[in-house]
């Protein structure tokens, strides 16, 4: 009864369940992540000056 056995079984289930995940998970380019988190930033500033 070592804590490495309790350790093993918890992270069996996480690998599992992201392994899972992966393949049925659309995959968005990081660089899209980041081009529409600076327009969306553009926007919001812009929209500050205006007044809107």
């Amino acid at each position: 009864m070592s804590s490495q056995g309790g350790g093993l079984m918890s992270s069996a289930g996480l690998v599992r369940y992201f392994d899972s995940e992966d393949r049925n998970a659309p995959t968005i380019d990081p660089k899209t992540v980041v081009a529409f988190g600076v327009l969306f930033g553009a926007l919001v500033q812009i929209l500050n000056a205006v007044g809107a």
